[in-house]
């Protein structure tokens, strides 16, 4: 049940990203933000990107004023919001989401699980094989180690590439349409 909670304790929960939402019974956002921060934990720990960690205090830190600007609006706005998923629905990110999900699911899992493999099992036999061969060891630590890292540095450059075209040709797209709609009331 979604209400208004004692103030220390929403301080308390809200120390913790999605804690707090769900304290006050919201529990789907609680449920969002709870699975980023600690997906984001996870991720880092296991494809060792060191990188990602910058994202964490910004979840910690709109979990944290999440709660408390939830917790400080007046009561009919407060009891008016709808517990839903961070993402709307009607969202255009949220749409992308919604056509490709099951891909996307599938090739995050596929991918996490072969860079689980490759530090896991590959690696200890490549480290084998450089003790059999008698190479240094600067190669599994300098090469080894760096290829799901450079694998990942790679999709990012490629997605943030995608987005700017995108964002680009959306902005031509506009640009077109009040071109043509300024020489529909000029005539």
């Amino acid at each position: 049940m979604i209400h208004k909670r004692n103030n220390f304790l929403v301080l308390l929960f809200s120390l913790i990203p999605g804690a707090g939402e769900m304290y006050m019974g919201f529990m789907k956002q609680g449920i969002t933000l709870m699975s980023a921060f600690w997906g984001i934990i996870f991720i880092t720990a296991s494809l060792r990107i060191d990188a990602v960690m910058y994202i964490l205090p910004i979840v910690w830190c709109y979990s944290f004023f999440h709660v408390h600007n939830i917790k400080n609006l007046p009561d009919e706005e407060f009891y008016a919001i709808k517990d839903d998923f961070l993402l709307p629905k009607n969202s255009s990110f949220s749409n992308i989401l919604d056509k490709k999900m099951n891909t996307i699911i599938a090739v995050v899992l596929i991918f996490v699980g072969v860079v689980i493999m490759w530090n896991n099992v590959l690696v200890d036999v490549l480290y084998k094989i450089t003790d059999y061969f008698n190479l240094p060891y600067w190669i599994m630590d300098g090469v080894v180690y760096k290829i799901p890292q450079f694998v990942i540095a790679i999709i990012l450059i490629v997605v943030g590439i995608l987005l700017i075209k995108g964002k680009h040709r959306q902005l031509s797209e506009e640009e077109q349409k009040n071109k043509m709609t300024n020489g529909e009331e000029n005539q």
